[in-house]
């Protein structure tokens, strides 16, 4: 029985990933269609604000990779008055 129960929770485990896709820009965002380079140094993070759909604020942050380009690490919306 105990094999069983151990069979099973392997089974349930190995199922499971840690790995989510990657974010996808929208309209507005800093790298929507295009590959954008910066002047920062790697690891720099870069804050990106904008109007999304329906006047919502959209709030990125983004890494600086080691060969310029920007990476999207965050992405949220919310009312336009909020402050970040």
């Amino acid at each position: 029985m105990k094999k069983i129960v151990v069979v099973l929770t392997v089974m349930v485990l190995a199922g499971c990933t840690t790995t989510e896709p990657p974010m996808e820009p929208i309209p507005g965002s800093l790298t929507y269609g295009r590959v954008m380079h910066s002047p920062y140094r790697p690891g720099t993070v870069v804050k990106h604000t904008f109007l999304g759909k329906f006047g919502y604020r959209v709030f990125e942050k983004y890494v600086v990779q080691p060969d310029g380009t920007l990476k999207l690490t965050s992405q949220r919306t919310g009312p336009d008055f909020l402050v970040d």
